[in-house]
């Protein structure tokens, strides 16, 4: 018998330990970030209404980020924060989504916190 390891579905098994304890509100939401092979998507979300207040993704024409890339996640960080501040909220959670806290997750971590969104 061959054990098969699936990453998929490790990280989604850790995306729900993270999110047993992280929970986001309208004044504190929830920043969570997906990453797939070509984009970095980023959105705060109110779980107590169920309602995204701001939302980023390289597949945004108008960020002039193209691709997965370090330098794309910092886009999207820094324009979510932006979007963050027009709405009124500057305090977030961080729910890095299953992902380590490594590489373009942090870049765009470190980029919103630079715009002015506190977590």
């Amino acid at each position: 018998m061959r054990i098969v390891f699936d990453r998929a579905a490790a990280r989604r098994r850790r995306h729900r330990r993270v999110r047993g304890r992280v929970r986001g509100t309208a004044q504190r939401p929830r920043l969570c970030v997906y990453r797939s092979l070509r984009h970095v998507y980023a959105q705060l979300v109110d779980d107590e209404h169920g309602r995204t207040l701001a939302a980023a993704a390289t597949v945004e024409g108008a960020l002039g980020a193209t691709g997965a890339t370090q330098r794309s996640a910092e886009a999207v960080g820094r324009t979510l924060a932006e979007r963050a501040v027009a709405a009124g909220v500057s305090h977030a959670v961080f729910d890095r989504g299953g992902y380590r806290y490594h590489g373009r997750v942090r870049a765009l971590a470190d980029a919103a916190r630079a715009a002015g969104l506190e977590f």
